[in-house]
């Protein structure tokens, strides 16, 4: 791992924004831009206070195969949540670290660690999820990963972000086939050179609460019964 790459791994460890980083260690954004992407050589001053914010030393920074491990509280952190409203502007910011430390957040302790994102989801198509619900979701980094059944959100070119039921047909027919849980929606194929990034769905956040599977009239029955 050479020394940009370390310097940009830490930022993320310690889940700061370039902005952020580059205030603590008194640089530019500009400047520890150039030093994540490697055009341009960090001053020694500023390897010192990288190594002490970090909890490790210069010489860790300065051997290239050594890999980092970044001191850091264990608390899990707030997730950023992707509104309806900000579902747009997120197929075109999710790269951008500030765009993305600029949403609102939840906090949900109980998830514990890992890269997870909460979507807010609209429509029928996944009932009886009901439209308005949130779902969190960890990231899933190779496509090849996604497991037949299991429901993810989609960040995609064209359609959007979407919540669907995955088949991982990727080794043999080149696609990933789509489904909804509304059975009046169609299963619809995408290709996965349109996904963006994918989320594994981990838990839900829903104002509704689920209908009981009885119909009113037998809690009544079941109540008069004594039963």
């Amino acid at each position: 791992m050479n020394l940009n790459e370390k310097i940009r791994l830490i930022r993320r460890e310690l889940g700061l924004t370039q902005s952020a980083l580059a205030e603590k260690l008194g640089v530019t954004r500009a400047s520890l831009g150039a030093y994540e992407e490697g055009r341009a050589a960090p001053s020694y001053q500023f390897l010192l206070s990288l190594a002490d914010l970090a909890g490790t030393k210069v010489d860790d920074l300065l051997r290239e195969s050594n890999r980092i491990k970044v001191a850091r509280n264990e608390t899990p952190g707030q997730i950023p949540l992707v509104p309806v409203r900000a579902a747009a502007g997120y197929q075109k910011g999710f790269p951008d670290d500030e765009y993305v430390s600029e949403l609102p957040h939840i906090s949900l302790p109980f998830l514990g660690k890992g890269n997870f994102r909460a979507f807010e989801i609209m429509g029928d198509s996944m009932l009886p999820l009901p439209s308005g619900s949130i779902v969190i979701g960890e990231k899933v980094e190779r496509l090849s990963d996604l497991k037949d059944g299991r429901t993810y959100v989609l960040v995609t070119r064209n359609e959007g972000i979407v919540y669907k039921r995955v088949f991982n047909h990727i080794r043999d027919q080149g696609v990933l086939t789509l489904v909804s849980d509304n059975s009046k929606y169609k299963p619809y194929t995408v290709d996965p050179m349109e996904i963006h990034e994918a989320w594994a769905a981990k838990a839900y956040i829903s104002q509704e609460f689920p209908m009981g599977s009885r119909h009113p009239d037998s809690y009544r029955d079941a109540m008069g019964s004594g039963g």
